[in-house]
């Protein structure tokens, strides 16, 4: 995309936020917004603008836009940016239970975000190599032995199955941190949330039984696997009260 362009539009996403917020619409798109805004005063405007810097950093050449990711830090602004604020946009909407507050169950609404990003992380590392891009943290492949020509080979090593069993863990981790947000959210709310989260994690489970070849094979779920999975979220979902 031509640079002068992406910083136009830019310019126009910021304004037209800034105007939502204010009341004053650019259109009917817009105008809908802000009547969601009048009726969820806690909706806030930051998430948006993190998106958006959060999409930004995808674009190539742009000063904010990242190729690699030397560490974990660095890659988690990039997953709160790009999928942890929906959990921020939604939350107000989706409202919380009798006895939590919003700030309750932030931390757990970001964490499903985070969770749901890095899940996207270790299911593309082919799609993103042919792209010549690398969201692995450049520092923990380093740790496992794993170089960046040993990822262009697009081989499951030892070292790199190591490395993948570490990161599908840490995905893990926050998969159960957003589980512990679910009894916080309104119970019309929480069979969607609960849903997503267990028929996103279950990729994870996809790419063990790949052999960790997220290179070769695209780890995925079936229609009938996902129909498998809906009653145990259903039940999940209503096991509070």
């Amino acid at each position: 995309m031509n640079k002068a362009v992406l910083e136009n539009d830019l310019k126009v996403w910021r304004q037209r936020l800034s105007g939502i917020w204010s009341g004053t619409p650019a259109d009917l798109f817009d105008l809908a917004m802000v009547d969601t805004v009048k009726s969820y005063p806690s909706l806030d405007m930051k998430p948006f603008e993190d998106m958006i810097d959060g999409m930004v950093m995808d674009v190539p050449g742009h000063p904010q836009g990242k190729m690699r990711y030397e560490s974990f830090e660095e890659l988690y602004v990039y997953c709160y940016r790009v999928a942890g604020t929906v959990g921020m946009m939604t939350l107000p909407i989706l409202g919380t239970a009798a006895g939590w507050t919003e700030e309750q169950a932030k931390k757990p609404a970001t964490a499903l975000g985070i969770a749901l990003q890095l899940t996207n992380i270790l299911r593309d590392v082919g799609e993103d190599l042919e792209r010549g891009r690398i969201y692995l943290p450049q520092e923990e492949l380093c740790r496992f032995g794993v170089s960046e020509e040993d990822l262009f080979k697009c081989e499951v090593t030892t070292e790199y199955e190591e490395f993948m069993k570490f990161q599908i863990q840490r995905a893990r981790d926050y998969y159960e941190e957003a589980a512990t947000g679910i009894e916080m959210l309104a119970p019309s709310a929480r069979l969607a949330v609960r849903a997503s989260l267990d028929l996103y994690s279950a990729i994870l489970n996809k790419i063990e039984e790949n052999g960790y070849d997220n290179f070769n094979k695209r780890a995925y779920t079936t229609k009938l696997e996902k129909l498998f999975i809906l009653p145990k979220s259903w039940v999940e979902s209503n096991k509070f009260r």
